[in-house]
């Protein structure tokens, strides 16, 4: 990877990806390449959060190791465990060797000897946070911390640790240091503050939904075969219910799945009708549905016409 030298660099680069970034998020990544710092996004979902971290591993060519976050995750799945399938292996094939039998090394060094074998390396299972400590290629991984406010405060805590010092240590083995610290990408959807001591470590941006302009942009990229009129239609729909308090406003996702849907069902000119049986593309609640048909689909599509 070429380290960007100006924010125009990582315009530049995610464009190359098919991810329009806007200038404020543009300058978050640009800072966090330079100065080495995780980056946490937060903002709605759908609003295109996971896609930086998926582009920029694209751009750099590292790999792309993620961990999805939820509630009761613990090292276990996230840092690393033992393989104790192949271990109680290991204990056979040493049992059948003779390795505890009267002929066998049986004596307390010898079954010492085996323990310690137990705990090899080879027999470790590095989970997302321990594969992105342990690159050797020079090429930074990037990691994706997904939805870290799904996780629990306890390992929250444990996270800082791990950003603090891109080390982890495992009691049997010693600890696991990075030579190469991943580029790291945190995610939240704001269902829980993040705490304090963890946003001290990151860089912070807030994703916005896009625009109309820069959002049919996106729609242009990413799904060219959909017309330009009916890009613009999806896009000014978009931010139209966007505004109108539902309890799940579509995100760049949802536009891109209605425009598909609508492209599919053979829809040139958007109108009331096409609306109301491919709505369920672009809202996926039923209460936002009812309140969007209770308001009308063709007022909606009148306020794209000038009506």
């Amino acid at each position: 990877m070429t380290t960007p030298q100006t924010v125009d660099d990582v315009v530049a680069a995610l464009a190359a990806q098919d991810y329009l970034a806007d200038e404020g998020l543009a300058t978050a990544v640009f800072l966090a390449l330079r100065l080495r710092r995780p980056l946490l996004l937060e903002g709605e979902a759908g609003v295109g959060k996971t896609e930086v971290a998926r582009a920029l591993a694209a751009w750099t060519g590292g790999e792309l190791i993620r961990l999805q976050c939820y509630e009761g995750l613990d090292a276990s799945q996230a840092v690393y465990e033992w393989d104790y399938s192949r271990q109680l292996l290991h204990l056979r094939a040493a049992e059948a060797a003779g390795a505890f039998s009267s002929t066998g090394d049986g004596t307390a060094d010898g079954v010492a000897a085996l323990e310690d074998e137990l705990y090899d390396e080879r027999f470790l299972v590095r989970r997302p946070l321990l594969r992105s400590l342990s690159t050797t290629d020079g090429v930074p991984p990037v990691l994706l911390i997904d939805e870290v406010d799904r996780a629990d405060d306890e390992f929250e805590a444990f996270l800082l640790e791990i950003l603090s010092d891109f080390a982890v240590t495992v009691p049997e083995l010693g600890t696991f240091r990075a030579d190469v610290p991943p580029v790291v990408v945190i995610t939240s959807n704001r269902t829980r503050d993040v705490h304090d001591a963890l946003k001290r470590r990151c860089l912070y941006h807030w994703v916005q939904h896009p625009d109309v302009d820069r959002e049919v942009e996106i729609l242009r990229v990413r799904a060219p075969h959909v017309p330009a009129s009916l890009a613009a239609d999806v896009a000014r729909v978009a931010a139209e219910l966007r505004d109108m308090g539902l309890y799940k406003p579509p995100g760049v996702a949802e536009t891109l799945d209605w425009a598909e849907a609508l492209v599919l069902v053979g829809v040139d000119d958007l109108d009331a009708e096409a609306m109301g049986v491919t709505i369920g593309a672009l809202l996926k609640y039923r209460e936002d549905q009812d309140r969007l048909r209770a308001r009308g689909f063709g007022e909606v599509v009148g306020l794209l016409r000038g009506a």
